[in-house]
């Protein structure tokens, strides 16, 4: 649909049973992002908070919850836009199929971005960074953040909209030591669009401006989250997929305005300033803490009449970007096995906290003629993965070779790991990266974007029969006598509480020596834990607690280990340490009393009766 603004989505949202009015005053505070939370568990429909408690304007949250509510919204364009970046990725197809592609360039360029009279709906009014809803999401938020913004710069050395970048970083709107209403703070890493161009100004010593759009036509935000092929323009991506071309203008201090969105915050970002951001409850399900990051000097906050603020909630997936993502794929398709030679698969999964652990399938046809049984070709695609852009944050990559099981499934996490453990030799097959750099959000390494990554490739015949339970009269030393079978193969072990690094490698190499003598044959993978209960609950919640609580270089043992020129290995089952460290930073976690507030908008005569 070709929305106008954000408004007019709504209306259509809730006309067509999509989106319910939370008429309750609510409190920004915590309140708005547990409904979110609780709706969002419900696959319910989006939200518009009409009375947010200290602000003026309504919000509204959950627009992207579900694929089908995305499909309603860009039913009219979403053919189309898959096309567009489906010949974007490969021009040779129009060539080979031109009545398919016909009309895709003209698409385009009709989608241009368009550039208005300053008499636009954007400048209704002026208010201030305070005024604005104040949405913080967890207890130990360091403040409100903009969490569904679009992020607009351009390249100080060829300025104009066609050389621009529109990114969604998250934004700090007060709280820590930031000025209130003339400072905010912007979290994003260099190698990002708007890292680029804040580089260039730096080295020019020039300020950049930055222009923070929020709400608008919900193709605005969507383009600014969609990872692009080279050389597609984020704002002829709005235009195309809301059947609207993007609208703008430039004010009197010469900042980019979105003609249509809903807020716009101007600002100018100085070489080498920042100030401390964070703590902020993020996607892994832990807070990014403290950290030194850009700060913006707010110049004016814009908005529309009846405009409306966007917002949503990040927390232990799945969440509602997890859902961005499924639209994301709806669209491109599967577009990194099209660029990486023999890649057939991958995906980044989602219930592990989306980069600590990724599921690869590959082509394994080096030496066909000798059929030797061991991982060739997937580890050559394996190094290609891991220098992939996002891809490259990830820190567990288990790689599979398709030929020894066409139909495996890359979303089937039991089954994959299955696949991958029985056909692993340990004392071969792991490939370690030491003192590499991981996500920022990634609190599992002993520093800020430090840690390391580790490779389980597997190729070839089974080599172990996983067992489904264990044995019995199987009895672990004392201190590792609670166990439990996750998945065939797959032990979690209730572990004492870690200390520190010098005692837990002392302990865990007793450990594995204790298992020396027993016959662990079907089993390949150990894992300890903290909650024995909560992490063998299910498979989601083991998957989460081991990937996202270990560091591969410190935290992998294994029965019968050794180095050979440099290659560490293991002759008997893995090892993994998964217990919370004093250096992770602390899990999010709801908070019951404002849990009981949600309960009370359930009940008969609350907005949310029968939906959540």
């Amino acid at each position: 649909m070709g929305y106008k603004s954000l408004a007019e989505c709504v209306r259509d949202l809730e006309q067509n049973g999509h989106l319910v009015r939370i008429k309750e005053e609510v409190d920004p505070y915590l309140e708005m992002a547990a409904i979110h939370l609780r709706v969002y568990e419900h696959r319910g429909p989006a939200l518009l908070f009409e009375r947010v408690k200290g602000s003026k304007f309504p919000a509204v949250s959950n627009l992207f919850g579900t694929l089908e509510r995305s499909r309603f919204m860009f039913r009219d364009t979403l053919h189309k836009m898959k096309l567009m970046v489906d010949l974007k990725m490969d021009p040779m197809r129009a060539l080979k199929n031109p009545l398919k592609y016909a009309g895709i360039s003209l698409n385009a360029l009709s989608a241009l971005p368009m550039k208005v009279g300053k008499n636009s709906p954007i400048n209704y009014g002026k208010t201030t960074i305070s005024a604005l809803p104040q949405v913080v999401n967890w207890p130990m938020d360091g403040g409100a953040f903009v969490t569904m913004p679009q992020v607009y710069t351009e390249d100080v050395t060829k300025p104009g909209i066609m050389q621009a970048n529109l990114g969604m970083y998250r934004i700090q709107l007060g709280g820590n030591d930031y000025i209130k209403d003339k400072e905010v703070g912007l979290h994003y890493q260099l190698h990002r669009g708007i890292g680029v161009h804040q580089t260039k100004a730096n080295e020019l010593g020039k300020p950049l401006k930055v222009s923070i759009f929020v709400g608008g036509p919900p193709a605005h935000p969507l383009a600014a989250v969609m990872p692009l092929p080279e050389g597609l323009s984020e704002m002829i991506f709005a235009g195309a997929l809301g059947n609207r071309r993007f609208r703008y203008f430039y004010d009197s201090e010469g900042f980019c305005i979105s003609a249509d969105a809903d807020f716009v915050i101007t600002g100018t970002v100085y070489p080498n300033e920042n100030k401390p951001e964070g703590p902020f409850g993020d996607h892994i399900g832990y807070y990014s803490l403290v950290h030194p990051f850009p700060l913006m000097h707010v110049h004016n906050v814009y908005y529309r009449k009846h405009a409306i603020w966007s917002f949503t909630v990040v927390g232990r997936p799945p969440q509602e970007d997890t859902s961005f993502g499924e639209l994301i794929h709806e669209i491109s398709g599967p577009a990194i096995p099209k660029e990486i030679n023999g890649l057939h698969a991958v995906h980044a999964v989602d219930a592990a906290g989306v980069h600590p652990l990724l599921f690869a399938i590959g082509s394994e046809r080096y030496t066909p003629y000798l059929k030797i049984d061991r991982p060739q070709e997937i580890l050559t695609i394996a190094n290609q993965v891991l220098g992939k852009n996002q891809l490259s944050l990830a820190k567990y990559l288990f790689i599979a070779a398709k030929e020894d099981n066409p139909s495996l499934n890359i979303h089937d996490i039991p089954a994959f790991l299955m696949h991958v453990l029985s056909r692993m030799d340990f004392a071969r097959d792991l490939h370690f990266h030491t003192r590499t750099t991981i996500d920022t959000l990634d609190y599992s390494g002993e520093g800020l974007n430090s840690g390391s990554k580790v490779v389980f490739a597997a190729a070839g015949n089974v080599k172990r029969i996983l067992w489904p339970e264990m044995p019995a009269g199987l009895d672990f030393p004392r201190n590792f006598a609670q166990k439990k079978i996750v998945v065939p193969g797959v032990l979690a072990v209730q572990a004492a509480p870690f200390t520190a690094y010098p005692q837990a490698k002392d302990e865990l190499e007793v450990f594995a020596k204790e298992l020396t003598s027993m016959d662990l044959s079907g089993i390949a993978l150990i894992v300890l834990c903290d909650d024995l209960q909560f992490t063998a609950e299910n498979i989601n919640n083991f998957v989460w607690v081991c990937f996202t609580r270990s560091n591969p270089s410190h935290d992998i043992y294994g029965v019968n280990s050794f180095v050979e020129y440099k290659h560490w290995g293991c002759k008997g089952p893995l090892i993994i340490d998964a217990r919370n460290k004093p250096h992770h930073a602390p899990p999010l976690e709801k908070v019951p009393e404002i849990e009981k507030r949600v309960d009370q908008l359930a009940s008969r005569g609350g907005s949310l009766f029968g939906i959540i």
